[in-house]
């Protein structure tokens, strides 16, 4: 018999979020084909340093370089973006949790390109944001960009991200230097922002 310990500690470090269509929970191995569609897109994913070349490599990373809890210190967790009115797996929110004091988070997120203008990538990360603050009771989260990425400088920046630093030539992809932008929000900048969002 499972204890209730156990279903409590599993709640508190796989949680499952809500919004009003969105519906997000731990990225699994039965997500890979579904990640691998969209994210292995070179094109739309241009500005990613990781980009799938076969579904295998979905796997890997889902079975390898993702934590299956969260707040763990030197972990990536994985949200899954899933649509609630047909359960389809549309995008991933990651959560870099670098900061051994836990203070501060860094955030990414990646949405199928035919999903995109819908205001999911809005209503999923307000949610994430909103779980790291209250919940997770950070103080900080980080966005590292590409500062040619201007549709995620854009989303972010609507979010009340600031921009922090513009770093040249700091990341090696592919044999090729590009530039960062970090981009950042404090708890009190987000709660004055959102006074009227709604509490989970």
């Amino acid at each position: 018999m499972i204890s209730t310990f156990f279903i409590r500690w599993m709640m508190n470090n796989s949680p499952e979020l809500n919004t009003e269509r969105l519906f997000m929970r731990s990225l699994n191995i039965n997500d890979a084909e579904a990640l691998f569609k969209y994210r292995s897109d070179s094109v739309t994913n241009q500005y990613q340093g990781w980009i799938p070349a076969t579904v295998n490599d979905s796997v890997e990373f889902i079975n390898n370089r993702i934590s299956s809890t969260i707040d763990e210190v030197n972990t990536w967790f994985q949200f899954a973006i899933i649509k609630k009115e047909n359960n389809e797996l549309i995008g991933d929110i990651g959560i870099h949790f670098f900061d051994k004091d836990k203070y501060q988070v860094e955030i990414g997120f990646t949405l199928d390109k035919n999903q995109q203008g819908n205001g999911y990538a809005t209503e999923a990360l307000k949610e994430v944001i909103n779980y790291l603050f209250d919940k997770l009771t950070k103080r900080r989260i980080i966005a590292s960009i590409d500062p040619r990425n201007h549709k995620s400088i854009n989303l972010v920046s609507r979010l009340g991200f600031r921009k922090e630093a513009h770093f040249k030539e700091s990341i090696l992809l592919n044999g090729k230097w590009f530039d960062d932008a970090v981009y950042a929000i404090l708890k009190d900048e987000w709660n004055e922002k959102n006074k009227s969002y709604k509490e989970f």
